[in-house]
């Protein structure tokens, strides 16, 4: 992980590349989608996920 800080909400745009906070093992996901905060994500082992990013810090991975 980068050490980056979290994103707000509305950054979390198509192609941006992030980690989950509390799951690791997920790995990279790219952003698919951002539809009012619901960010889908395709995580490298987690596959597709819906993520409440009001609730869920997302944190970016500039080095991914």
């Amino acid at each position: 992980m980068t050490g980056a800080p979290p994103l707000p909400t509305a950054v979390l745009t198509p192609g941006l590349i992030v980690r989950h906070p509390g799951r690791p093992d997920w790995g990279a996901g790219q952003v698919q989608s951002n539809v009012a905060g619901r960010v889908t994500v395709n995580f490298e082992h987690a596959g597709k996920v819906v993520i409440d990013a009001n609730m869920v810090p997302l944190i970016p991975d500039f080095g991914a």
